[in-house]
């Protein structure tokens, strides 16, 4: 029996265990997939070491980085983002590719209107940077990151105004802001500034509607959550591990 797994720390609820048990229950693929809690990166040469069984592995927070020294070889794409989220286990060694970017792209493509010129990425962790090069790269939109401190390249929540906000009419929450047990919490924005022109895409998906969400729909914002984004990469990962 194949398997297939999630490194992490800590994992806690795992949309991908689920995802991947229910898929090969359905399609009766003799696998398993596994969570792999490791609370240090140095365990991860034990991990495949001590899984001879192992054809593939999803990397959440906070290894998507981390992860990247230890593999044989790591796609051009998943290098220009600087971040992988899945690992091919394979006789020539292993490979990082990044589905994130993949899942992103097609889930947010449709909801794009040709006004859409700039976006906010709020947070600058792993997903983040999938996210600025999907809306850069791949969908041609320019992109600025907000975060609690400010970096070369990096606004604060307070530089965000009003009139910032006629010109960045999309933005995507790449922070854990509003997460469920936290669902009562969002971004610090003017969200009194947005209007129909705005599309609000949240990475979060629990709570299925974000505090952030909703207030961007109270002012007529075109609003998602992550759900189908994580359907999406979780797929492409498939594609990486069995290509």
């Amino acid at each position: 029996m194949d398997t297939y797994g999630l490194i992490g720390y800590p994992l806690g609820h795992s949309f991908s265990r689920k995802f991947f048990t229910e898929k090969f229950e359905k399609e009766g693929i003799d696998a398993q997939y596994l969570n792999f809690e490791i609370p240090s990166i140095e365990e991860f040469p034990n991990t495949i070491k001590n899984n001879p069984t192992l054809r593939g592995l999803n990397v959440t927070i906070p290894y998507k980085q981390q992860v990247m020294q230890y593999l044989d070889d790591i796609s051009e794409e998943a290098k220009a983002i600087g971040a992988v989220n899945v690992v091919k286990v394979g006789k020539e060694g292993l490979t990082g590719y990044n589905s994130d970017v993949i899942g992103f792209v097609n889930s947010i493509k449709p909801l794009l209107k040709s006004h859409h010129k700039k976006a906010l990425i709020l947070g600058t962790g792993g997903a983040s940077k999938a996210i600025r090069y999907g809306l850069e790269e791949k969908l041609g939109i320019e992109t600025l990151f907000v975060s609690r401190k400010a970096h070369e390249g990096i606004i604060t929540y307070k530089d965000v105004t009003a009139d910032m906000l006629q010109e960045y009419e999309v933005i995507v929450n790449c922070s854990p802001v509003g997460m469920f047990p936290h669902a009562n919490e969002c971004p610090s924005l003017p969200y009194e500034a947005m209007n129909a022109a705005h599309l609000l895409y949240d990475l979060v998906y629990n709570p299925e509607e974000t505090l952030f969400m909703k207030k961007g729909a109270a002012r007529g914002a075109t609003v998602k959550n992550g759900l189908e984004m994580l359907h999406l990469q979780a797929l492409a990962s498939w594609d990486f591990w069995n290509n």
